[in-house]
């Protein structure tokens, strides 16, 4: 088994600026909670920051995307997941938790918006902690019941690196996954929110304007 690295290798130690670790702010606004929360999660690979963009831009008066807390934290840092240590990931992954409800709980206070789309969710940190998730909700203070319960649905969709098509860091940097890995790692997150009441999925299609399509039909749009 690898060693540990010391908790200053790698990353810093150092809470990211944009976050308060003080605030805890897990609980919606009590403004414009009717706003639905649904996630897009998934392996890498499997469209769902294109989705995201792709979606606000076609509606971004019905859909407010946020963007992946994970993403944003490793680029400041300038490394990835696989490049640092043990101690230094739980830091970061408590890092991007508590981003993730700061920018879900702006999204919400924004304006008036019939869904808040998210690139990842709260719990998808779990499949990146090194204890487990059980450890991660543990350290968190949370459950799975308190995480579920913060979104209106999840869809999960599938990498297409199972159809063999999988770029790697060519659109994402700070990722570190081969194919076979980026499809174990969507495993993972598929497992972490299969308990959820209005949990979907979408496979992986041969063209993205199909599985679009299959991303529109499930969002259940108001007419």
């Amino acid at each position: 088994m690898q060693n540990d690295r010391p908790a200053h290798d790698g990353a810093s130690t150092q809470i990211d600026p944009r976050i308060d670790p003080q605030i805890d702010s897990r609980a919606a606004p009590a403004a414009h909670r009717e706003a639905r929360r649904i996630v897009l999660t998934g392996g890498p690979g499997s469209g769902k920051t294109t989705a995201c963009h792709l979606l606000a831009q076609r509606l971004g008066e019905r859909i407010r995307a946020v963007p992946e807390a994970a993403t944003q934290i490793y680029t400041a840092l300038g490394k990835r997941w696989d490049q640092i240590g043990l101690a230094p990931k739980r830091i970061v992954q408590q890092q991007i938790y508590h981003l993730q409800i700061q920018q879900e709980n702006a999204a919400l206070v924004a304006g008036p918006v019939e869904i808040v789309l998210l690139d990842r969710g709260t719990l998808d940190g779990a499949a990146y902690w090194p204890e487990g998730p059980a450890d991660y909700l543990r350290v968190l203070g949370t459950s799975f019941e308190q995480e579920l319960s913060r979104y209106h649905a999840v869809i999960w969709l599938q990498t297409a690196a199972v159809l063999g098509v999988y770029d790697g860091t060519q659109s994402n940097a700070t990722r570190f996954e081969d194919a076979r890995a980026a499809i174990a790692s969507g495993q993972r997150v598929r497992a972490l929110w299969a308990g959820h009441k209005n949990f979907q999925e979408v496979g992986a299609y041969p063209t993205f304007a199909e599985k679009i399509t299959a991303i529109v039909e499930r969002l259940e749009l108001r007419r």
